[in-house]
């Protein structure tokens, strides 16, 4: 099986953009671009701790919604939700409704208030995971990394949960961490590009 796909414009995109029209777009302009945003970081953990056990589709169908129930996932903000906070997203048709994982975000987002308070941001906190890119293996051949299982190792010492190593990796993938772009898909060279002037922070 050939590792892309044409994109609505003829040219290869990754393989998995056949599972969904809606893939494209996210694909083309998001996955693999790097991010130093503290906010998206921590909202793209939440929402692949959300994914575990489920697919992409359904978390990305319902990433407004998350927006909207978690406050713009403003981790200084979810820090003080309580009870009631977690009644109400347990009603909200919206969102995946599940009670361990909601709890989760909120634990977490306690996590990343304390996180920035000793590293400075979040952001400069898992940059430190980047890997060599000369280390990687070939795209989209692994689930985990050993700089995934660090960060996730790290991040479940300093309390946080639901970020086991293969969630921690498509975070990863995700944020631009590492560029897993099929060899001969299109975006990877734009991705390579956008990596190559990002200022880590």
């Amino acid at each position: 099986m050939s590792d892309t796909i044409p994109g609505p414009d003829g040219r290869p995109r990754c393989h998995w953009c056949s599972a969904a029209p809606e893939f494209f777009a996210y694909h083309d302009q998001e996955w693999g671009f790097p991010v130093g945003d503290d906010q998206r970081l921590f909202e793209k953990l939440c929402l692949e701790s959300f994914q575990s056990g489920l697919s992409w589709r359904t978390i990305l169908a319902k990433r407004e919604n998350f927006r909207a129930a978690f406050q713009d996932f403003d981790f200084e903000r979810i820090a003080r939700f309580d009870h009631k906070d977690v009644q109400r997203l347990l009603g909200d048709t919206g969102i995946v409704r599940h009670r361990g994982k909601i709890e989760a975000v909120i634990n977490n987002a306690q996590r990343a208030v304390e996180l920035v308070d000793t590293e400075g941001s979040l952001a400069s906190f898992i940059w430190r995971y980047e890997p060599d890119p000369a280390s990687l293996p070939p795209p989209q051949s692994v689930s985990t990394s050993a700089e995934s299982i660090a960060l996730s190792k790290d991040l479940k010492k300093r309390g946080w949960k639901f970020v086991g190593p293969t969630t921690v990796y498509a975070f990863m993938q995700a944020m631009g961490l590492i560029n897993d772009h099929a060899e001969s898909c299109v975006t990877r060279q734009a991705v390579e590009q956008a990596r190559a002037v990002f200022q880590r922070p």
